[in-house]
């Protein structure tokens, strides 16, 4: 992983505070408030076992399809890191001016993606609520650490790929959950992660202008190394697998609508700027992309061999049409 000089971190975060403010101004202009509350159906819940003598959480209670049990337990259980990742951006960047503004900002954004995505699955006993309770104590407790600390040309990198990928999971995940309560809910907290991906996108595109070796190298380790910030949580292996086999987020979802469309958005295999490491950063970039292309093929090619399996033994395969 390429260090990056801190005096040129120091320089950036200072020299980027002004496209920080206008990247908040745009931000408040184009987000729309909206309320948690209104997007639960209240109505559908009922008492659980415990102190009030209600009723014990059974599978037969969920409507939701396994699959989609499967990515919003993974996706509330990252959600619920936040404090983590507002630290680790915080010192990162910067805790004055309006960088803090805007972190603050969308610490508290963000935060209503737990709040909705919790009261949705406990009102509709969509999952087991004592399993996501030691899942969140034991994921909680571990927390998050960046690999890049204080490294904010890193963490801007790495957040704006996230913020896509994350919206992503989010949509797939309403799209195959056969709830159309649960579709709509997702539908605008993916709306917010798409606004929070513009943010850093625009952020790093300053970067870029203003030191594009620097950035090139970031961009590069990021996209190189890239894991979701749930990586590593209990039950993660088996629940993201079955989650790329039903095409929710799977590697080709990965390269052709989160990687190429920032990458050509920043205009990365045009730049006229870049020199010494920054190029060869770029060259690593271009041979990085043309091995995911292969794996994807090869990924694609696997999957629909597992498919046809299970089709094969009657069994219909959960995924994404």
């Amino acid at each position: 992983m390429a260090q990056i000089d801190p005096k040129i971190q120091s320089r950036l975060i200072r020299d980027l505070e002004p496209a920080v403010a206008i990247e908040i101004e745009r931000h408040i202009r184009t987000t729309r408030d909206w309320y948690p509350h209104e997007y639960v159906p209240w109505s559908q819940g009922r008492t659980f076992a415990g102190p009030l003598n209600g009723d014990a959480w059974e599978a037969k209670d969920s409507k939701l399809t396994s699959v989609a049990q499967d990515s919003l337990i993974l996706n509330l259980l990252t959600e619920d890191n936040l404090p983590s990742y507002h630290t680790e951006i915080a010192f990162a960047t910067s805790r004055d001016g309006a960088w803090n503004t805007w972190i603050n900002r969308w610490t508290a954004e963000e935060a209503r993606h737990g709040i909705v995505l919790r009261d949705y699955l406990m009102a509709t006993r969509g999952v087991d609520p004592i399993e996501l309770e030691d899942l969140r104590m034991a994921h909680m407790q571990v927390g998050y650490q960046t690999p890049y600390p204080n490294d904010m040309l890193h963490t801007i990198a790495y957040v704006t790929f996230q913020e896509l990928a994350t919206r992503i999971s989010h949509r797939n995940t309403g799209r195959i959950s056969d709830d159309p309560i649960c579709e709509g809910m997702l539908a605008r907290v993916a709306l917010d992660e798409n606004l929070h991906m513009l943010f850093y996108r625009n952020l790093l595109a300053e970067a870029i202008k203003l030191e594009p070796n620097a950035a090139m190298c970031a961009i590069k380790d990021v996209l190189i190394h890239f894991q979701m910030p749930g990586a590593g949580m209990p039950g993660w292996g088996r629940k993201s697998v079955q989650i790329a086999l039903a095409g929710i987020y799977d590697l080709k979802l990965h390269l052709e609508d989160v990687v190429m469309p920032v990458l050509r958005a920043w205009g990365i295999f045009e730049l006229e700027t870049l020199t010494g490491e920054g190029a060869v950063a770029r060259d690593e970039l271009a041979a990085y992309i043309k091995k995911s292309t292969s794996d994807v093929a090869t990924f694609v090619d696997r999957r629909e061999l597992h498919f046809e399996r299970l089709i094969a033994r009657g069994q219909e395969p959960l995924r994404l049409s």
